[in-house]
């Protein structure tokens, strides 16, 4: 068993293809209308093109906004991203206007940083000691 999928809610698709591509880094892999106000829109990262797919899955179920309002009140990422160096990626980020919730904070061996993804999440990035 592998993990093949998994999502983050985004308020518009549109602006998180935006964040997630250009300025994260990551690539578009699917992009199936799905109606008109609605697509299975999946990115993947540019070394792992057959890797997991980060579903940017719209926002719209009812319960969605009051679990990551509570989730973003109180700090806690939605999800995790692996990065080789959080100091680098968070200068990186920075001198791209990413709004950072949480500089870079080594803790043992990891080091993490937390962003605001623009479209209502909180994202954490860490990377662990070599």
């Amino acid at each position: 068993m592998r993990i093949h999928l998994t999502s983050v809610f985004v308020d518009d698709q549109a602006k998180a293809e935006h964040f997630y591509t250009e300025i994260l880094g990551f690539e578009k892999k699917h992009d199936i209308p799905l109606g008109e106000e609605a697509r299975w829109l999946t990115v993947v990262a540019p070394d792992e093109p057959d890797g997991t797919e980060l579903l940017l899955e719209p926002a719209g179920h009812p319960a969605v906004k009051p679990y990551r309002d509570a989730l973003v009140k109180d700090g806690i990422p939605l999800a995790q991203f692996a990065v080789t160096d959080v100091e680098a990626e968070y200068e990186r980020l920075h001198a791209l206007g990413v709004r950072f919730t949480q500089e870079p904070l080594a803790m043992g061996q990891v080091t993490t940083a937390v962003f605001d993804d623009t479209c209502g999440n909180l994202i954490q990035i860490a990377s662990q000691a070599q």
